[in-house]
């Protein structure tokens, strides 16, 4: 029996102002590859979908046979990224989506597969780093089909955040293992790079 398919939506439409360069073009640590062509690489190996989700013409000619969606209402944040995810995972008859974002080099394919591999019933599955920590909506499962309503709501409404949105659903939270931990660093700033050896 084939598992149900999955979409890797990879966002990257954030503005990099901090990092002062569109940061899916960062190279990997230890690595000639960039970290948009890493993820795309490993969510392949995972067996998901990957889809670019925002402003993707930077990275167009990396990954040329590679879905491009816009945000959906565009300009209108995170929320809007999530929602033409949402789309894009139904049209392709996928049940389920993982939201990465193109500064988190150290997404491996194991954690991948843990995040699609976690037995939940709920329409969100997410690491937080502590009981009490914000949820991390990167790195989290989606169920595409139990979220219409909510997020089209949510966005009409002026919401961007997505943790106003986990607030009205049900979150199952993701283990926290080593491979979860380290693949939730992302790289922010200039200040969170590896020091070139």
């Amino acid at each position: 029996l084939m598992p149900p398919r999955s979409v890797l939506a990879i966002f990257v439409g954030g503005k990099s102002t901090r990092m002062g360069t569109d940061k899916g073009l960062l190279v990997m640590p230890r690595g000639a590859e960039t970290i948009l062509e890493a993820l795309v690489q490993r969510g392949r190996e995972a067996g998901l979908d990957p889809v670019l989700v925002g402003e993707a013409r930077p990275y167009a000619h990396l990954v040329p046979d590679v879905s491009r969606i816009d945000d959906d209402p565009p300009g209108a944040g995170p929320l809007a990224g999530l929602h033409a995810a949402r789309r894009h995972t139904m049209r392709a008859n996928a049940t389920s989506m993982i939201a990465v974002a193109c500064d988190m080099p150290y997404v491996s394919v194991d954690a991948l597969v843990a995040v699609r591999d976690h037995p939940s019933e709920r329409a969100v599955l997410a690491p937080r780093r502590t009981v009490d920590a914000p949820w991390e909506p990167m790195l989290a499962r989606y169920d595409a089909a139990r979220l219409i309503d909510l997020v089209d709501a949510a966005i009409s409404r002026g919401q961007r955040s997505f943790q106003a949105l986990f607030a009205e659903l049900e979150v199952e939270p993701m283990p926290l293992s080593p491979t979860i931990e380290r693949a939730l660093r992302d790289w922010d700033t200039p200040g969170d790079l590896p020091p070139v050896s």
